[in-house]
């Protein structure tokens, strides 16, 4: 493709011309210097409409809309905050959760900062928590949730990459907890540190808070044994998800009346799956030009030239990504990216389940890393905060999270524990 072109197409997409019509154009313009038939573009999209694992994405996103509206962040801050807010920087660890629990059900980070950094950030500050931390910490965690089931991120690498989407599931809980962990415990050490207040342990205020949260702890446990235990499929278990999240706000917890508000909810997860499809759509196509012009084949005798193991193709592939993930959107990497990077990788002897492990962990750093990263501009609308003073507050965590992404991925043990 000319360079020229190539150059005219992200300036437009950095002046904010949908991704989707940036990835069209330059899929029409391949095709046209191809001297092809454009209907080439659209087998892909064949290909991804007949994705067996396809109809869990609508699925799960619309499972994610209906708790957000029934009122599950607030229930969950609530019963976090009766298990772990009586620890050594406990609310921060109540956010961590909430967070890391909310984005695996609603699949965008966008969705989580939005749902709970309203309601964690001034509860944050009236307990002591300086200003800097909280918005670091709230900006930073809002994609935490992004490696546990039933993560759309996971579900969209597995239909692009051909890998069993069951053992990315399996695979993405421990990386996912390390990381939860490691973010617990600095948040903790900053709690004692500058003293902030703890509230005391009541199991009254437990009991409570179980009566009205368990239901929603219930859920991914359903799904994880569904799923892992062979009783489901990952499409039926989205099934399961979404017609169970409509009972626990209409029957158990009545906070919603389908009458009224089933359509405006059907409306706002087509909008959003609507925008992931036709992006994925029209990567794919684009994609396939670029595998059709031997591209990673080109990329592969360049890295057998100069790299010479599986660790320095690790590491040059933690810096790719890492720079991808602050210019481009999660899910239009994946589909740009894996058709390149798949064969290269198991070249040199790194598993595709392995590699979704990291190439997400990278990808979840990047939404809080400039140019673009999405955490930083979603969080600056929802704080009133200007990017540059949300990125300085994200570095601490930005900071755990690269040492994160290097123990998974050179201990690919990890991600691959359960084999």
């Amino acid at each position: 493709m000319n360079l020229a072109v190539v150059l005219l197409l992200l300036l437009l997409a950095t002046l904010g011309l949908p991704l989707f019509a940036v990835l069209g154009a330059g899929g029409l313009y391949a095709v046209h210097q191809a001297e092809l038939d454009p209907a080439v573009l659209i087998i892909e999209l064949n290909r991804l409409a007949s994705s067996p694992n396809l109809t869990a994405i609508p699925l799960f996103t619309f499972a994610g809309v209906v708790l957000a509206a029934g009122g599950a962040p607030q229930r969950l801050i609530r019963l976090f905050n009766a298990m772990v807010g009586w620890l050594p920087g406990g609310l921060a660890a109540v956010a961590l959760c909430a967070c890391a629990f909310f984005t695996a059900f609603s699949g965008a980070s966008g969705v989580t900062i939005l749902a709970l950094g309203g309601l964690l950030f001034p509860m944050l500050g009236s307990v002591g928590y300086h200003e800097r931390f909280s918005l670091g910490l709230l900006t930073s965690s809002g994609s935490l949730g992004l490696l546990f089931p039933p993560s759309l991120a996971v579900l969209v690498y597995g239909i692009v990459a051909g890998v069993n989407i069951d053992e990315l599931f399996l695979a993405g809980v421990v990386p996912g907890l390390i990381l939860l962990a490691m973010l617990l415990l600095y948040s903790m050490s900053v709690g004692y540190r500058f003293d902030v207040p703890r509230h005391a342990f009541s199991l009254a205020q437990l009991r409570a808070a179980l009566r009205d949260g368990i239901w929603d702890l219930l859920m991914p446990v359903g799904v994880v044994t569904g799923i892992f235990g062979g009783y489901v499929t990952v499409s039926e278990a989205a099934a399961c998800t979404a017609a169970y999240a409509l009972l626990l706000e209409s029957l158990i917890h009545r906070n919603l009346r389908l009458s009224r508000q089933l359509l405006p909810l059907l409306r706002d997860s087509c909008m959003l799956v609507g925008s992931l499809l036709i992006i994925l759509g029209m990567a794919m196509g684009l994609t396939n030009l670029l595998v059709d012009a031997e591209i990673p084949m080109r990329l592969l005798a360049w890295m057998r030239e100069h790299i010479d193991s599986q660790l320095q193709f690790l590491l040059l592939l933690n810096l790719v990504l890492l720079a991808v993930g602050a210019m481009m959107d999660i899910f239009s990497a994946i589909v740009v990216l894996v058709p390149l990077i798949l064969p290269i990788a198991r070249e040199f002897g790194v598993d595709p389940v392995h590699l979704g492990i990291v190439l997400l962990a990278n990808l979840e750093i990047g939404y809080s890393t400039p140019p673009v990263g999405i955490n930083l501009f979603i969080a600056s609308q929802r704080f009133g905060r200007p990017v540059l003073d949300l990125f300085l507050a994200a570095l601490p965590f930005l900071a755990i999270m690269l040492v994160w992404l290097m123990l998974i991925t050179y201990l690919p043990e990890t991600s691959l524990w359960w084999r």
